[in-house]
């Protein structure tokens, strides 16, 4: 079996494990207030590239860390991010927000259900985040590291605040220092989490864990200097999402300020840039080598 055929049975195998892990951590449809819980899982296992939590699981397997607690505190960890995520998707497809009606190439929340549960469902996914690395089956010393990491990232200094700072520049002109640091924030943060966690499951010493912080900070702008690409490059059908919403809402983005060859070629680097600070773990880093191709070769 080849490289390319071992990471593809990889991703297969870790993503089967993130959709058990979310069947199991999110509660029934049938729980009540039903419509509510069908809704959360609507959001949540309604597809997607399933990145953040591969990237969890792909930072899980450095270091010697190998015990069930461990493996325990990667599904948390995997499935709570995933939560975060879907919530913060499903906000942001609300009017009030950038207010589109496709997602993963079905109809957004507000649009499947109804706007006031699409709020609530963002609400109770987020707490949920929070509750199940808080029951996770490991040392209170680990639960409370991913319980910190999350929600600083979550929060007005990661996404949240990104997502503010997205909204302010609507019409205005962002400096590439300016453009950095929205993207940082609003994607960045959470992808630069989801390699923490897995750290943080593993046990991963200060100075592995400086290394992980390099990766994850030259992944998460490359991820979205990427979505910027491939919102002006592709159509709706490819992205399961509306195409060209950028440039309809005028927001600013590295392929309005900088041009689309600039964009790709910062890509190209920010992903050799995160391969080369792997270079210390060796072949227990090969997922994660194989995850910055698979962010920056993407066409969705």
């Amino acid at each position: 079996m080849n490289s390319v055929d071992q990471f593809q049975e990889w991703v297969t195998s870790h993503s089967k494990r993130t959709e058990a892990a979310l069947d199991k951590l999110l509660d029934s449809a049938q729980t009540n207030p039903t419509r509510l819980h069908e809704a959360m899982r609507y959001a949540a296992q309604g597809g997607g590239k399933r990145i953040r939590p591969l990237l969890v699981y792909a930072a899980g397997q450095l270091g010697d860390t190998d015990h069930q607690q461990k493996e325990a505190a990667l599904d948390a960890a995997a499935v709570a991010i995933e939560c975060i995520h879907a919530y913060s998707l499903v906000h942001d497809d609300l009017p009030c927000m950038d207010d589109d009606d496709l997602r993963r190439g079905r109809p957004t929340v507000h649009k499947a259900f109804d706007e006031a549960t699409a709020l609530l469902v963002g609400d109770a996914l987020q707490t949920r985040a929070f509750e199940i690395l808080a029951n996770a089956q490991c040392g209170v010393d680990v639960r409370l590291l991913m319980i910190s990491a999350l929600a600083a990232a979550s929060g007005s200094r990661g996404m949240a605040g990104g997502q503010a700072i997205d909204l302010e520049s609507v019409g205005k002109k962002l400096d590439l220092a300016g453009l950095k640091q929205m993207h940082a924030m609003k994607t960045g943060a959470l992808l630069s989490c989801a390699v923490e966690l897995g750290g943080i499951a593993a046990e991963l010493n200060p100075t592995q864990m400086a290394h992980l912080q390099d990766y994850s900070q030259a992944l998460g702008l490359a991820f979205q200097i990427v979505d910027d690409v491939l919102d002006a490059t592709a159509d709706s059908q490819t992205l399961g999402k509306t195409a060209g919403k950028d440039a309809i809402n005028d927001k600013p983005t590295y392929v309005t300020l900088m041009g689309l060859d600039y964009a790709q070629k910062t890509a190209k680097e920010l992903q050799e840039t995160a391969i080369k600070s792997l270079d210390g773990f060796g072949s227990d880093a090969q997922a994660l080598k194989d995850l910055a191709f698979l962010v920056v070769n993407r066409a969705k």
